[in-house]
């Protein structure tokens, strides 16, 4: 099937098929030999529902009879934007099982991102949940078809709770009750190819609309397979998912997909708070989750309670975002755990500490990569090779890092490079291990004054602080010096005066030009969709010059 983005080169894909790493199989074909080799194991948890795997593979022949009743086909694009849910994960096999294209919108997606992303990737479909944290996503849905232009692509929308009194909408409980034969060739219900486009991810910055990554049943299966491996997850693994499953962390690195590819069990966390976690990984004997940096001091301060039973946990990851060293070293020995990082893009490159790493190299990198195929250059701003130990622009290629965005020729351009390499704009230093120490971002860097501040170092250094439980390190505009550096802090207490902060950095041995020139106090960090900090938000908060 023709894909609208570009592919690897066919000698690539030889190799990576050659490798093992493609397997030549669908997720519609594995949900299927799954349910066979685990009839009685529970693959997926959400509250008192729980779903064997022969569950759900029956829950996707449902689904895909409801969509093919809707017209929805091999190829199509259907945005998904469901809050952690069992109905997510049931969804996104359906549509696999029909050759439709999943496209995960994060839960804080509004209007004009939803939009964007139906015009972007042509879906004409869209599964919302009735009401999540307070906002009603029907009336979303509502604006988006009603400023469609004449010929739009959108025309479903379905929706998981009450569909509202309007009656155009579909209630997601009336595509399960569709009968009938799931319509496709014999032998494989989708009729979809391994090569073909299996889900589209969203790019994570924090500027600018996202963009679309094409992933393939060969690639993102290497990276749930090759990512479960290396975390040792085996049948009895019980996985808490506590961030978006529509989040690449979350879903498959190794996450869901990981767990139920070696017959484990996932559970679903409606919410990230540790007290619902907690008394999930209680009740349910949960062996390993992830969290985002965020996350980790409020996870912290409940553990210090002494108030949940958490003895079954043993590994907790830790991504989206640099994990600051001290906040590593401590989580281990608090929540009596492996501490495992992890460093990636839904571009592709994934990774991870590995769990008998030393605890310096779990505490102090983010991880090395998850294939013995991937292929990493640090290079400086003219694209030279550096030497390890040399901080520089992290470039990188290999059998499950996609060679282009969706339908986006023009920025792919700048994007990848000639030879196939993605610019990730993520600046590390990789050590002889092959470790990488992630430095900053290179559009996460403040000129004050022609001096160059690399807003993570700081940022780290700044949750030292004995009163700073979060930090954000934000440039701004400024007459004098060009840029400025603003920090933004959460304080339970008094905010740490600039002076103070100047005399504390200095002693942690940063240069002077480093220390912040204002401090903000907040009393919590703006998150964008994906849950990183939204420093632009931020930056909204101070007028600028």
């Amino acid at each position: 099937m023709n894909q609208p983005q570009p592919t690897w080169p066919e000698a690539e894909s030889e190799r990576y098929r050659s490798a093992g790493h493609w397997q030549g199989v669908t997720f519609d074909t594995y949900l299927r030999r799954w349910a066979a080799d685990h009839r009685e194991r529970v693959a997926l948890i959400d509250g008192d529902r729980r779903w064997t795997y022969p569950d759900l593979d029956a829950e996707a022949d449902r689904i895909a009879r409801g969509l093919r009743r809707l017209g929805v086909g091999r190829g199509d694009r259907v945005v998904v934007q469901l809050p952690n849910c069992a109905e997510f994960v049931l969804l996104w096999f359906g549509l696999q099982r029909l050759g439709a294209v999943p496209v995960h919108a994060m839960p804080g997606h509004r209007r004009q991102e939803i939009s964007h992303l139906v015009r972007a990737s042509g879906a004409v479909a869209c599964v919302v949940p009735d009401r999540h944290a307070r906002f009603d996503h029907r009336e979303l849905l509502r604006g988006i078809l009603a400023e469609q232009e004449p010929g739009g692509s959108l025309r479903h929308v379905v929706v998981v709770g009450d569909p509202g009194p309007h009656g155009a909408f579909i209630p997601f409980e009336e595509l399960r009750e569709t009968t009938g034969p799931v319509a496709g060739p014999a032998g494989d219900d989708s009729g979809a190819d391994s090569g073909d486009l299996a889900l589209l991810l969203l790019s994570g910055g924090t500027t600018g609309l996202p963009k679309l990554i094409p992933r393939t049943h060969d690639d993102y299966s290497y990276n749930a397979r090759a990512s479960a491996d290396i975390c040792a997850f085996h049948a009895h693994t019980v996985y808490l998912a506590v961030l978006p499953i529509g989040f690449n962390f979350t879903l498959s690195c190794p996450g869901v997909l990981g767990t139920l590819f070696r017959g484990g069990t996932v559970v679903v966390s409606p919410d990230p708070s540790p007290q619902t976690a907690f008394a999930l990984i209680e009740r349910e004997g949960v062996t390993v989750t992830s969290l985002s940096p965020p996350l980790v001091p409020h996870w912290l301060d409940e553990a210090a309670s002494g108030v949940w039973d958490l003895s079954s946990l043993a590994v907790v990851q830790v991504g989206g975002a640099r994990l600051p060293d001290e906040l590593a070293r401590g989580l281990g020995p608090a929540l009596d755990v492996t501490v495992q990082q992890v460093f990636g893009m839904a571009e592709g490159l994934i990774n991870l500490t590995r769990l008998d790493d030393p605890e310096d190299l779990i505490c102090t990198t983010q991880g090395r990569p998850i294939s013995p195929d991937d292929e990493v250059l640090v290079v400086d701003a003219e694209g030279r090779p550096l030497p390890d130990g040399t901080p520089g622009e992290l470039l990188t290629r290999g059998p499950y890092t996609p060679r282009g965005y969706y339908q986006a020729e023009e920025h792919n351009r700048t994007a990848f490079t000639a030879d196939g390499y993605y610019r990730t704009g993520d600046v590390v230093r990789r050590l002889p291990s092959g470790h990488l120490v992630v430095v900053g971002r290179i559009k996460d860097q403040i000129n004050r004054g022609g001096e160059k501040i690399a807003a993570t170092e700081v940022e780290e250094q700044l949750l030292t602080h004995p009163a700073i439980t979060s930090a954000a390190l934000v440039g701004v505009s400024d007459e004098r010096w060009g840029e400025r550096s603003v920090a933004f802090v959460v304080c339970p207490g008094d905010v740490p005066h600039p002076r103070e902060l100047a005399v504390f950095l200095k002693d942690r041995g940063l240069a002077d030009y480093k220390a912040p020139d204002e401090v903000v106090g907040v009393a919590h960090m703006p998150l964008t969709a994906v849950g990183k900090v939204d420093k632009a938000a931020l930056a909204r908060r101070l007028p600028q010059v």
